[in-house]
């Protein structure tokens, strides 16, 4: 029960709850539900703990309004949809903790917030700012003006990068099913996994069905990735029934329950190889790559065979074996169009060519990350 009781004493938790848990079967936003979640919530934060909640639910909130039968599939429709649904989702939020006495904030992001790492600091410091003013911020994907390039795909993995991104102490998947089971809600012999540790726990679940309800964009798949991101990173994780929060929470046996499998990173790291987007890639040959993953050594222009992409220096880009395989992500020190004139040569040499700026290293050891398979 160690575990369970690592939930239960988590100082700073992320719940994340998806659009079917959040409305009714007739297209609008089920206030009676986002009245509990504030009302637990509520409670915890009186206990001293924090809650950041991330929310799915704005285009949802917008059909019946819009008389729309099915989510919009067209992304115009879907940012129209987005911007009605928003204001209603957030002001049902903010009337639901206003009844228990609290605040709350609202926090917009896209997958771009989370890939350039001086937008993740802004968020950063946005989020930690309204726990200190003691304010629960609310935060969904900013889907108005997020694009197909650079979405989340789901609130389940935001959810998890936010998670890292306030150092959380566990992470809560809300969401109209128990937790894992091995086969569909409702078929007899069905089983609740009331616990994961390693891949091998995950042999007999049902991964097929997404949710009970049509506009619900995520799946059990999605929910297993972000649980996947927070263990690996020393969160713990918990799938379980909307309805079951206060238990979770209390560290009762609700649910299915992540054990960690990693261990805390420096943030920056984190972000590297979970949030930032590659705005290129540097083919290395095998010295070079058992230099950076094994040697922990920073890469240097030698080890390089090939350069891809537009970036500039500072940018995050992947670092390939000569087969193809993403072995390493990290901050380049060089612009793309500098690099190919580097390549195969040591940095001595090209120092006492084109000065001693050329000495450095193409990504130094402090801004790099080896990327674990599957990843």
């Amino acid at each position: 029960m160690t575990a369970r009781r690592d939930i239960a004493d988590a100082g700073r938790v992320v719940v994340k709850v998806g659009s079917s848990s959040l409305t009714t079967d007739s297209f609008d936003l089920d206030a009676s539900r986002i009245g509990m979640l504030a009302e637990v919530s509520c409670a915890a934060a009186r206990q001293g703990r924090e809650i950041v909640v991330v929310t799915s639910g704005a285009i949802a909130a917008s059909l019946g309004v819009l008389g729309l039968r099915r989510p919009p599939t067209d992304l115009a429709t879907a940012q129209a949809a987005a911007s009605v649904g928003q204001q209603r989702l957030i002001a049902e939020y903010a009337r639901a903790f206003a009844t228990f006495g609290r605040s709350t904030g609202q926090v917009l992001l896209t997958a771009d917030d989370l890939m350039r790492r001086a937008h993740y600091r802004n968020a950063q410091r946005t989020l930690t700012r309204l726990l200190e003013l003691d304010v629960t911020p609310i935060v969904n994907e900013n889907d108005t003006v997020a694009t197909d390039e650079i979405r989340f795909g789901d609130n389940d993995r935001l959810a998890a990068l936010v998670a890292h991104l306030v150092h959380a102490d566990a992470l809560i998947l809300l969401s109209d099913v128990p937790g894992l089971l091995t086969a569909p809600p409702g078929t007899p012999g069905s089983v609740l996994v009331t616990e994961v540790r390693d891949p091998a726990d995950l042999e007999n679940v049902e991964l097929s069905p997404r949710s009970r309800s049509a506009v619900g964009t995520g799946g059990m798949v999605t929910k297993l990735e972000s649980a996947r991101l927070a263990t690996a990173a020393g969160v713990p994780a918990v799938l379980a029934d909307v309805s079951a929060l206060a238990e979770v929470l209390a560290g009762e046996e609700r649910g299915t329950l992540f054990h960690v499998t990693g261990k805390r990173r420096p943030g920056r790291l984190l972000w590297l190889a979970h949030a930032a987007l590659s705005r290129g890639s540097l083919v290395l040959d095998d010295g070079a790559v058992a230099a950076v993953t094994t040697g922990k050594k920073s890469l240097l222009p030698a080890g390089i065979c090939s350069v891809s992409g537009d970036f500039v220096a500072g940018d995050p880009v992947d670092l390939l074996s000569e087969n193809g395989l993403v072995v390493a992500r990290g901050l380049v020190n060089f612009d793309a169009t500098e690099l190919p004139g580097l390549l195969g040569r040591s940095t001595k040499d090209l120092a006492a060519e084109l000065g001693p700026a050329y000495e450095r290293e193409v990504i130094h050891r402090d801004d790099l990350v080896v990327m674990q398979k599957g990843q």
